[in-house]
């Protein structure tokens, strides 16, 4: 079945309050995707950030954001007074979020809306904290305790927590009880409107496809409390870390510093870890698109104490053994493999083996730098992949016709016949659309024809990323019905969907 859909950040919706929530804005952008014709919204991951405020870099695996959470809506239940978040700062430029102020400002907000939830309804948040005690007594207490230490990484906490005694991790609990739950709290009202939003995509007939990083953040509640289950020397400080090697874009590589999975460890004990995460994803969303697929068939180690990617060399991962245990554990399940990158053909035969769908970027299909265009080019395209102009860590549309070298623009104008009078960007998003792909993903931002302003994120560099956000009122009716006409011609509207346009 062909169809397609839109791939836009939670936190780029338009709000008053400094970020894009869970809440108004978000369900009218739903009914803009039933009436554009779409069958999917794809987000960015949904936990926690923490420095640098990338999305992939969180302090827990299973938490929420608490910046989603929609500060109107918990008004409307009763959990907070409009004057108690109306006149904060929330920034004054409505097309970028400002974290600093959000760090500063929304969480003394958040706590007396679980005041108001501990005092009115205690039963439902003990309901709540009962049944995701695996992982949330874990954060809550994490923290409560990075709180405590004025947020410094929990590998610089004394020792005792550090290597979670429990009679150290006992007496922390019982001296920042209010705290712990305050933190429980902030998750049960993220879920709870994550939920409701949830139900809403179901109810209109869209699906949303989560974005799972392959790696866990080092300073994370998942690393904290089970150390086990990564490359971790005595000490408890990483042995190695993830990253990829130089390249044609990077001389040096890319570090990132996360921690390596101890996959003989995991593979003892059936990969429970994964398994319980990866089963959770599935309580969140429709479909999860995992990142860094490749690292399954083989994963970049680089020595702890290197400050570049350059001494790094190749370990091998736990291939179908692990995606056999998996679909043993929780079934078939709607899965796409970020499989981008360093490619090797053991890693296609990984590709071909599970059946998932592998992504293709068609802004990869012009790049000079590394000779792989061909595979990303539109006639090339197996049925079973899910085709981008362009994902998050890319330029958009017109950014990148603006920016790379102007041979491979040349080529790209050429081979798509690209015109101004129709809009360059939408030139780009008309080749996925008319691909054999049987999924096609548009960045709102081309959507938007924006240029490299609108950029989500530049790999590899901290400062000025994830803040796009978009103006209100984004998401016309005569932008739904244009995009609606595309659906039509290029038979991708969803099944049953008549699509009459007038």
């Amino acid at each position: 079945m062909r169809q397609a859909g839109i791939l836009m950040a939670v936190t780029s919706l338009p709000s008053p309050w400094g970020v894009g929530t869970l809440g108004g804005e978000a369900r009218k952008f739903l009914d803009f995707l039933v009436q554009a014709g779409q069958s999917y919204w794809q987000v960015l991951p949904i936990g926690p950030t923490s420095f640098g405020d990338s999305p992939y870099q969180s302090f827990s695996t299973f938490a929420g954001n608490p910046y989603l959470i929609d500060l109107d809506d918990l008004c409307a239940d009763g959990l907070l007074k409009p004057e108690e978040y109306q006149q904060k700062d929330w920034g004054d430029d409505p097309l970028r979020v400002d974290y600093g102020l959000l760090y500063q400002n929304r969480f003394s907000v958040l706590e007396k809306a679980v005041q108001r939830l501990r005092g009115g309804r205690p039963d439902e948040l003990t309901l709540f904290c009962e049944r995701e005690a695996e992982w949330l007594e874990n954060y809550a207490l994490f923290m409560a305790l990075k709180g405590r230490f004025n947020g410094a990484p929990w590998s610089r906490w004394p020792d005792p927590l550090r290597r979670r005694e429990p009679s150290a991790l006992a007496e922390a609990a019982r001296e920042l009880d209010e705290a712990v739950w305050f933190w429980k709290g902030v998750q049960y009202l993220f879920f709870s409107q994550w939920s409701r939003l949830k139900q809403q995509a179901k109810e209109q007939g869209i699906s949303i496809i989560g974005d799972l990083p392959i790696y866990v953040a080092e300073d994370s509640a998942d690393v904290w409390a089970h150390p086990e289950q990564f490359q971790m020397d005595g000490n408890l400080h990483c042995a190695a870390v993830a990253g990829c090697p130089p390249d044609g874009f990077s001389a040096d590589g890319q570090r990132w510093g996360n921690p390596l999975f101890d996959w003989n460890r995991m593979k003892a004990d059936g990969y429970q870890w994964w398994i319980r995460r990866i089963s959770f994803q599935f309580q969140l969303y429709d479909v999860v698109r995992i990142d860094h697929f490749r690292g399954f068939e083989s994963y970049y180690a680089i020595p702890a104490d290197a400050e570049t990617a350059q001494t790094g060399c190749w370990m091998p991962g736990p291939g179908l053994d692990f995606f056999y245990a998996l679909e043993g554990a929780i079934g078939k399940q709607p899965i796409i493999a970020e499989d981008l990158g360093f490619l090797t053909p053991s890693v296609y035969k990984l590709l071909d083996d599970t059946g998932f769908p592998g992504m293709k970027v068609l802004e990869f299909a012009f790049d000079s730098r590394d000779g792989s265009g061909r595979v990303y080019q539109p006639h090339n395209y197996p049925q079973n992949c899910v085709a981008y102009v362009g994902t998050h860590d890319n330029d958009t549309a017109l950014g990148w016709l603006a920016e790379a070298d102007p041979a491979d623009t040349a080529f790209a104008r050429e081979y798509l016949h690209l015109d101004k009078a129709e809009g360059e960007n939408w030139g780009m998003m008309r080749a996925i659309w008319a691909s054999t792909a049987n999924c096609a993903i548009v960045q709102m931002q081309d959507l938007l024809g924006l240029g490299s302003d609108g950029r989500m994120n530049i790999p590899s560099t901290i400062g000025n990323n994830w803040r796009w956000r978009a103006r209100a009122g984004f998401d016309s009716p005569e932008l739904a019905l244009r995009l609606r006409r595309q659906m039509e011609l290029y038979e991708r509207l969803p099944q049953g969907g008549k699509g009459e346009t007038g």
